[in-house]
């Protein structure tokens, strides 16, 4: 079954949140991070995977894009300290399974 995740991204000095909606988040996360999705993101250096939810109906997940944009600041604040209390980046975890000896160049 397909996935849809809606994710919340920042900068380093967590002044700019983005909330997005993909069907791939780790590639998402990897076009965050190397830049290439042009506009606001890139813009603002928005890279650091703060939040995700995981959804299997994509009418689902572009409901709660659409609401949690929707909300204010602080809202959108606590929701990420509910499920990462220290605003940690959260893409190592996605990317943890790509890292050893056959990614190393000889």
């Amino acid at each position: 079954m397909k996935a849809f995740y809606v994710y919340m991204t920042t900068n380093r000095s967590r002044v700019v949140l983005y909330t997005g909606i993909t069907n791939s988040l780790m590639r998402r996360v990897w076009q965050h991070q190397n830049s290439e999705i042009e506009g606001f993101t890139k813009t603002y250096t928005v890279n650091r995977l703060i939040y995700y939810e995981r959804f299997n109906d994509p009418r689902d997940a572009i409901a709660r894009e659409k609401e949690i944009k929707g909300w204010r600041r602080s809202k959108k604040n606590a929701l990420v300290e509910r499920m990462n209390p220290k605003w940690a980046d959260l893409s190592p975890m996605l990317f943890q399974h790509m890292r050893g000896p056959s990614l190393r160049s000889g």
